[in-house]
């Protein structure tokens, strides 16, 4: 990995949202399960993206990559019934197939890099031996299964990422017999849940939800469409935050009816201050003074670095609180903001759950640790906008996980 310095530069322009990518994982699984043809466009080809695509493709879809488009069959899916599925550090990918794998019959073995295998598996751990399936783990990957995923009651818990329940709500409904998954506690990101639901419901499975809990009729058949994906909200915020603490910016093609939990972006901003309004599906953000506010990241864990971005320039405080969840991501994030902040001048201390920051004008810049997690990169490097000396950030190619063309677009605005 290698480094790249930022350095800093008020940015002005226009950019347009990458396709995002939860819309993109949740489409490619859904098509997989679709008997027939399905086209889904646009798509951007990120590490995770290929990571899901691989995964459909091991279990036996029929795959055509193009440029920003890919063509997926699930006509032979679960053909083959013992399989490696390489997750490369993919999260969402290894959640969402284990159920799927599982409802398939397959004997499969998940394997992954980086932090990957370190990170939690332990509800799939409990529940899947309760419906059918054998698994063998010591904590996380390698995680391999065997057996016949069995219709029922799974009870989960609701502070887990939303993640596990995604994968259940994948698989449950081509399972014999009808399931409920029982929410056990106060319910976190419900939007990319919902965003679940949205995408399913497009290929023809339909999903109840009442009274805190999720409603499967089994022996549903996934149809095949032409699916069109939305823009990123959690890649547009790096861009509004960063014409929020020095520049402009017009940030096209997100949708204003988007399930995406990243969405509250917009409404964060304008709490702070920022000069920030919404024309169709472009969001333009105009730097003004920015106050502290305190953040609820319960819903929105996946904004935590680029927040606390915008609290290091924001006049007073900025809570984040209800965040520990982002310790378990691609790095502790919290401890990687916080090192990677103080290193570079800003003020901000953490807790177990929480970052707080007291903002200033300016910060010093210097070197900041990458820690080999993309949303620490490109947070790193909207903070050097305003920084007075620039900052050098490790690890660059991360980006790759989510977001290719990142640098290129932050050049095309930056007011060099």
């Amino acid at each position: 990995m290698s480094n790249i310095k930022i350095y800093p530069s008020k940015i002005h322009g226009e950019v347009t949202a990458p396709p995002s990518k939860s819309d993109v994982h949740r489409a490619i699984i859904c098509a997989a399960l679709a008997k027939g043809e399905s086209v889904i466009s646009p798509v951007a080809f990120s590490q995770d993206i290929l990571a899901t695509i691989d995964c459909i493709k091991a279990l036996g879809a029929d795959v055509t990559v193009n440029e920003n488009s890919v063509v997926i069959n699930g006509k032979n899916i679960f053909c083959n019934k013992n399989c490696v599925l390489d997750c490369r550090e993919s999260g969402s990918t290894v959640r969402f197939f284990i159920p799927v794998a599982a409802a398939g019959g397959v004997s499969a073995e998940f394997i992954g890099k980086g932090r990957l295998p370190q990170r939690p598996l332990g509800v799939y751990s409990e529940l899947l031996p309760q419906h059918g399936i054998q698994r063998k783990t010591e904590g996380g990957l390698p995680f391999s299964i065997s057996g016949n995923l069995k219709s029922g009651v799974f009870n989960v818990p609701g502070n887990i990422s939303s993640q596990f329940i995604t994968g259940l709500l994948f698989a449950l409904p081509i399972l014999e017999g009808d399931s409920v998954i029982h929410i056990t506690s106060e319910l976190q990101s419900k939007g990319y849940i919902d965003m679940t639901i949205d995408v399913q419901k497009k290929f023809g499975v339909e999903i109840s939800y009442q009274n805190g809990d999720f409603y499967i009729k089994g022996n549903q058949s996934y149809k095949p469409c032409s699916y069109t994906t939305e823009g990123d909200w959690s890649q547009a915020a790096f861009f509004l935050v960063g014409a929020a603490i020095c520049g402009e910016i017009a940030v096209n093609g997100l949708r204003m009816d988007s399930r995406q939990g990243d969405k509250a972006i917009a409404d964060i901003l304008k709490k702070v201050g920022a000069d920030i309004y919404i024309e169709q599906n472009t969001v333009y953000c105009k730097a003004n003074q920015l106050n502290g506010i305190n953040i609820d990241a319960s819903q929105i864990p996946d904004l935590v670095p680029i927040l606390s971005v915008l609290g290091a320039y924001s006049k007073g405080e900025i809570l984040i609180y209800n965040a520990q969840r982002v310790r378990l991501k691609e790095s502790d994030r919290l401890s990687a903001m916080t090192n990677a902040l103080s290193a570079c001048g800003a003020d901000i201390k953490q807790t177990e759950d929480s970052l707080i920051i007291c903002g200033k004008d300016t910060i010093s810049g210097g070197f900041a640790e990458g820690c080999n997690d993309h949303r620490i990169v490109m947070s790193m490097a909207i903070a050097a906008l305003k920084s007075e000396n620039g900052i050098t950030i490790s690890d660059k190619e991360s980006i790759t996980k989510s977001y290719d063309n990142f640098f290129e677009d932050l050049d095309k605005v930056r007011g060099e």
